[in-house]
């Protein structure tokens, strides 16, 4: 037996018994029971607390019962009462809109790679998409008379760049979603910060989903972002958790090294935070924003006296480590900000150098990710950024599959709703070795390796223990 727990909107709560099945304001919805009783706020209160449907019938163990103060549940039923089909922004009878951000400090060649994936595959789906046809309604017909399973309509991308300081982007965002109303934004690129772009679409109601970002936004209880991962926030817990079981147990002075105004910060703050409370001193040394590559050089010379020294560093900067003298302690490298397997740390570090790796291994992914690289290449998409790019048809993907399952129930907290339902469903998940949300989660891949080159001089890494997934 299916059972499906299916959009809840004021249109089929309150829906006025004895209407006829070809309502036209009530669009379709599969397993509807169109002939039962409407609620009202007494009846709905009763199914809430107690499970019993508004003609007095005990549902099943898959409707949760919820124990709710009368000031709560008055909450809950206006929030119910204002959900409604037919004021959804970005969505017409013929088009949904969708927007993509980006923050002017991402990087060129990767903002690039993204929007040559976004662009065809809007194109893609646009080419295959039928005739628009009108909302099907509640007996499962289109106005036509013939049975539908799913409605078809354009997308349309629009793309909002961003300029000036981080201060300006929340009145910039604004002002785009006046004139340009959309569904929900997806993928998405950032250098530094995402910040006010997450504050953003939490005050907007916006669904913002998986956006490319090195540092994303851990807040509880917010509800409209959905992420990857944690980028460099969950390379920090990694690293700290393998300094904690290093095999010499000795690691009781730490050195950071990372440029001002990188994602490095978030990370340094965050593996900082997680060491001292171990009783581990950790110091930072900060390399200025626009200073020479010797200068970080320098500043890792002048670090290397610690028991461990971790480098969260871009791929020209650690390049230039080779000036500087051999660490004597242990070394960790964020991958991400490095350049995962490819980071170009000089050959007599590698041995003692270990890799943050918030991915699966190169080898066990290869067919998930060049099912992605297939597609690239029969429409001709050069590889500029493949993590990014990799990341950013995965995330259509997954929005494709979702808004096909909707059908045409079209509300943006559903959306974010049914995208957490599919996530563990799917089969190609890129990098990441698997993809799911539970309640209150928000990076849909929840762990990661430390790894090792294989060899001083190749790009073949081993893992250096299990994948973990250690939590915040």
């Amino acid at each position: 037996m299916r059972l499906a727990a299916e959009a809840i909107t004021a249109r089929y709560l309150f829906r006025q018994g004895g209407q006829a099945d070809d309502d036209r304001a009530i669009p379709y919805v599969p397993t509807m029971r169109g002939e039962r009783e409407p609620y009202t706020d007494a009846t709905l209160a009763k199914v809430i607390r107690r499970g019993i449907d508004s003609q007095g019938r005990n549902l099943t163990g898959l409707m949760p019962r919820y124990e709710i103060s009368d000031a709560d549940m008055a909450s809950l039923i206006a929030y119910l009462r204002r959900l409604d089909m037919r004021r959804v922004p970005g969505v017409t009878e013929s088009t949904l809109h969708f927007a993509t951000i980006v923050t002017p400090d991402a990087d060129p060649r990767k903002r690039q790679g993204m929007l040559d994936v976004m662009n065809p595959f809007f194109a893609d789906k646009n080419v295959r998409q039928m005739t628009p046809v009108p909302p099907m309604l509640a007996s499962g017909k289109t106005s036509y008379g013939k049975s539908m399973f799913m409605v078809h309509r354009r997308w349309e991308l629009h793309v909002w760049e961003l300029t000036g300081e981080p201060s300006t982007w929340q009145q910039q965002l604004n002002q785009h979603l006046a004139a340009e109303p959309v569904f929900a934004v997806i993928s998405g690129i950032a250098g530094k910060t995402w910040v006010p772009i997450h504050a953003f679409c939490e005050q907007a109601h916006l669904p913002c989903l998986l956006p490319n970002v090195e540092a994303p936004v851990d807040k509880e209880h917010d509800f409209y972002s959905i992420y990857f991962s944690r980028g460099v926030l969950l390379e920090a817990v990694l690293i700290a958790q393998k300094l904690r079981r290093s095999a010499s147990g000795e690691a009781r002075s730490v050195q950071q090294v990372f440029r001002a105004g990188d994602v490095g910060e978030d990370g340094a703050r965050v593996l900082a935070a997680a060491l001292q409370r171990d009783g581990i001193k950790v110091t930072s040394r900060i390399v200025p924003r626009d200073a020479a590559a010797s200068v970080v050089a320098d500043a890792v010379a002048a670090a290397t006296g610690s028991d461990a020294l971790v480098l969260w560093l871009r791929p020209d900067d650690l390049a230039a480590v080779g000036s500087a003298a051999l660490a004597p302690g242990e070394v960790y490298v964020s991958g991400l900000m490095g350049g995962l397997e490819r980071a170009p740390l000089p050959s007599d570090w590698r041995d003692k150098t270990r890799l943050a790796y918030p991915f699966d291994l190169p080898d066990k992914r290869r067919v998930r990710v060049d099912f992605a690289l297939g597609w690239f290449r029969m429409r001709h998409i050069p590889l500029l950024a493949e993590p990014v790019q990799t990341d950013t048809y995965l995330a259509l993907s997954l929005l494709s599959e979702t808004v096909n399952h909707m059908v045409d129930t079209f509300v943006r907290d559903y959306l974010v709703e049914r995208m957490e339902g599919q996530l563990e469903h799917r089969i190609v998940t890129g990098y990441y070795p698997r993809l799911a949300l539970a309640t209150s989660q928000r990076f849909a891949s929840k762990g990661g390796y430390v790894v090792r080159w294989a060899d001083p001089t190749g790009t073949r890494v081993v893992p250096d223990g299990e994948w973990s997934s250690p939590g915040p």
